[in-house]
């Protein structure tokens, strides 16, 4: 069994940097297969499971402690963007004025 461990990326609705959380995610490895008498997707429910850290080392360490092969994603660092206000009253702006 191998596990993801990532820290996912903000939402568009979030502004702030306060979330710090780690998540381990199982990987699927087995495809879904369909159940004869029913005919819905069964598979392994591993990879329903997700567990939230505080940190990327509690995480490993959690993985290694339980014998789970695991990778690490890396964080993608935050990209700023630079805001004026002063540029939604500038003559010649290219965009039209919403105001």
């Amino acid at each position: 069994m191998t596990a993801r461990i990532y820290k996912p990326a903000r939402n568009a609705m979030q502004s702030g940097k306060a979330k710090n959380e780690w998540f381990l995610e199982f990987l699927r490895e087995t495809r879904p297969s369909a159940d004869p008498l029913m005919g819905w997707t069964s598979g392994d429910t591993s990879t329903q499971v997700k567990l939230r850290f505080d940190t990327r080392e509690e995480a490993e360490d959690y993985a290694k402690r339980n014998g789970i092969a695991y990778m690490v994603q890396p964080e993608t660092p935050a990209r700023m963007q630079k805001k004026s206000y002063s540029d939604n009253f500038k003559f010649g702006r290219k965009d039209n004025w919403t105001h």
